[in-house]
């Protein structure tokens, strides 16, 4: 397991940066954000980035829509962090819908960059 204190701080504010730019009623995977911020295949350091934040807000105090992030297949990751029905409910309050297992459909919701419209649509792995 990665040690959360040795993720690069460019990493880290590249994923946030991404975190920020997610219109409402979409999601990114923590493996798209870490292909987005230059590291494919690095999703669970993506993971321990959103992880640091606390209620949505950054070290630096910044609020972000940590809510939107899911993972791979297209569910909530936070139940066992304790805030998974609060992530489904920000989720389904911006009109995420979620069938009866949690599950969205990733590829009416997920979101890509403009800049990067030529990445791959359906969800990473």
């Amino acid at each position: 397991m990665t040690d959360p204190a040795q993720i690069a701080p460019a990493f880290r504010d590249r994923v946030l940066a991404l975190v920020a730019r997610i219109p409402e009623g979409h999601v990114m995977t923590y493996g798209q954000l870490a292909l987005l911020a230059g590291q494919p295949g690095a999703a669970r350091q993506a993971g321990f980035v959103m992880n640091s934040l606390v209620g949505g807000v950054s070290a630096d105090g910044t609020g972000l829509p940590w809510h939107r992030v899911i993972n791979a297949q297209g569910r909530v990751s936070t139940h066992k962090v304790g805030f998974g029905d609060m992530q489904e409910a920000l989720l389904r309050a911006e009109g995420v819908p979620l069938d009866a297992t949690g599950r969205c459909d990733l590829a009416a919701r997920q979101w890509w960059p403009p800049e990067d419209r030529a990445a791959p649509p359906a969800p990473l792995l």
